[in-house]
């Protein structure tokens, strides 16, 4: 028994350990810069940070004024420290609320919470209902059941995941249905908890609030032919691997990275689905059972293009139509 927990404590402080990213200032300042006018007198809440340490309070903070804020909120998931697992007592995490009236203070008054303030706690959760506009940078373990929260409370977000969260199910769903979309910058590099840095190549901002580059067309000036874009022999879709080769004139589907999103215009092009194992966008033609292979054994999920040699699997494809 005393062995099964131990296990369970280690791999919840290795879960812990890949969550705990601190972000940059600079990097919320250079996305933020983007927002001011829909920030204005909204009520801002950071679920996911620790005042004493977060560049998002501190940027609002600092910019109380500037942005027009009237309000913001930060609470404290007590266990979010590493060596706190080891600590069987419960403890209580805390919130900051910043307002007109104390943003001057040096050191605003810090209210403890009934719990231990992680963001599915009912108290989090009363809070959340009284914000306009959730920001932070939450949990990566945890973005599917994250962002599944700020949807079913009607909320208005900003918020840091990585970008292969785009082919989770349920988050490519709700991009597919106009419902979140990506922001403007990418996030390259976090703070570490022993105080180095870590950098991604594949990090950027999720949102719902207005994105004016989503109003951009993609500038196409390629023209289709057979040899350059092939057809997947699963998929009733022509291949293309860069963004910037979207053929002027194929009026048919194509499959696109998942680069795509941080381009998409919903009045440009119409996502249709993804390509997956489970064929759960019914778009897929054909079922492959060559498992055996190991060179076709992900064949069911993705795009398979048929050559002499074999068949050639791409990465997942984003599968689009042009609209106009």
């Amino acid at each position: 028994m005393g062995t099964k927990s131990s296990n369970k404590s280690l791999q919840k402080a290795k879960d812990i350990k890949n969550d705990e990213f601190y972000t940059r200032y600079d990097d919320i300042q250079a996305e933020l810069n983007f927002y001011k006018d829909q920030l204005k007198g909204k009520v801002i809440y950071c679920n996911c940070d620790d005042p004493a340490e977060s560049a998002f309070t501190d940027f609002f903070k600092l910019n109380f004024d500037y942005l027009g804020i009237k309000k913001l909120i930060c609470t404290r998931y007590q266990k979010s420290n590493l060596f706190l697992l080891a600590d069987p007592v419960r403890r209580s995490g805390y919130r900051l609320e910043i307002t007109a009236k104390n943003k001057d203070d040096k050191k605003p008054v810090k209210i403890n919470l009934k719990g231990d303030g992680d963001f599915r706690s009912p108290e989090c959760i009363e809070f959340l209902k009284e914000a306009d506009i959730v920001i932070t940078n939450p949990p990566f373990s945890l973005f599917r059941e994250y962002v599944d929260q700020l949807i079913k409370h009607n909320k208005k977000f900003l918020i840091i995941g990585n970008d292969n969260s785009r082919t989770y199910k349920e988050i490519f769903k709700l991009i597919k249905e106009n419902k979140i979309w990506s922001g403007y910058t990418k996030v390259k590099e976090f703070g570490q908890p022993d105080g180095t840095f870590k950098k991604f190549g594949n990090v950027g901002w999720y949102t719902n609030l207005e994105v004016a580059k989503r109003n951009e067309e993609i500038i196409l000036y390629k023209e289709y032919n057979q040899q350059e874009y092939p057809k997947y022999d699963n998929y009733d879709a022509i291949e293309v691997s860069r963004i910037k080769d979207i053929p002027k004139d194929y009026k048919g589907v194509m499959g696109v990275s998942v680069s795509f999103i941080d381009r998409y215009n919903p009045e440009q092009f119409e996502i249709l689905g993804i390509t997956d194992r489970n064929n759960v966008w019914d778009l897929s033609t054909k079922t492959y059972t060559v498992v055996d292979d190991p060179k076709y054994s992900d064949l069911n999920r993705r795009g398979a293009i048929k050559t002499n040699d074999g068949y050639k699997s791409t990465y997942a494809r984003i599968l689009i139509k042009r609209k106009k």
